[in-house]
């Protein structure tokens, strides 16, 4: 491999739509960039909540190295045995004790002697009040970093504040805090001044015909009435986003941090 590391970090793949997406879309764009380590957040990719082991296979089948999870990464039930023997299935780490999956993994980059650490965390503002990820963070790192600098952070999270809090605390302790949750990409890309890669929230891979993946007139009542409605997935206007970001091996600091969004949106006027 080149003196530096390649990630590619796809978002919030959002049902059938953005699995379609991924797997007519993904493979020249994993041409164009050659990534060395590709990590992909799949916690609504089945039916809009959750995943199950043949989207968790398709992944594989397109050269995802992990998988990273969220809030409704626990939403179908039947995934839980195998969250159990899958160590590059993850889910946020901070969950109590006791409930199914790795929270974080140590992994060999192909055609190298390198080793990464991905640590799925959730944050809690506007969230299920789980156990602290910023403790829980520092508890991961010290096991982490007994075999590898180079950690790359999803931090699931509502809150922009709490996002940017973290990578602020662990700047320079990792590599790169990625945001996401909100499905909404930020331009806000950047490296902090201790060589942290940041981005408050990287979209989503799915239906943007939509309110955050979800069906627009279900959403808008759902607003309007005040009262639950049917979750239903929207299917057009699909686009790929992602995060492309190098690090350096020796030091393990991000050098490059790029958003991708494919295929770009249009700001012009069609009027």
């Amino acid at each position: 491999m080149s003196k530096k590391l390649k990630i590619f970090f796809i978002s919030d793949i959002v049902g059938e739509s953005g699995l379609n997406l991924l797997e007519t879309m993904f493979p020249p764009i994993r041409d164009k960039y050659s990534p060395d380590f590709i990590i992909a957040n799949a916690e609504n990719s089945h039916e809009g909540r959750g995943v199950n082991r043949s989207i968790v296979q398709r992944l594989y089948d397109l050269d995802v190295d992990v998988i990273t999870g969220g809030n409704h990464s626990f939403d179908k039930w039947k995934i839980f045995s195998y969250m159990k023997t899958d160590e590059k299935l993850l889910r946020p780490m901070n969950y109590p004790k006791g409930n199914a999956g790795y929270g974080y993994g140590i992994y060999s980059v192909k055609d190298s002697d390198l080793k990464i650490g991905v640590l799925n965390l959730q944050g809690r503002t506007f969230m299920p009040q789980i156990d602290d990820p910023f403790s829980t963070g520092d508890w991961a790192l010290e096991r982490i970093k007994q075999e590898t600098d180079i950690v790359f952070v999803d931090f699931h999270a509502e809150a922009t504040a709490e996002k940017l809090a973290f990578a602020w605390d662990f700047d320079g302790k990792v590599s790169a805090v990625i945001g996401t949750h909100t499905h909404i990409p930020t331009n806000d890309a950047r490296i902090l001044p201790k060589g942290t890669g940041y981005l408050t929230d990287a979209g989503m891979t799915g239906p943007f015909d939509s309110v955050i993946g979800m069906n627009k007139k279900t959403s808008i009542n759902r607003f309007r009435l005040g009262t639950p409605q049917r979750y239903q997935v929207a299917d057009k206007d699909n686009r790929m986003c992602g995060v492309y970001l190098e690090i350096d091996p020796g030091t393990a600091k991000c050098t490059h941090i790029e958003p991708v969004i494919f295929p770009e949106f249009n700001n012009t006027s069609t009027s």
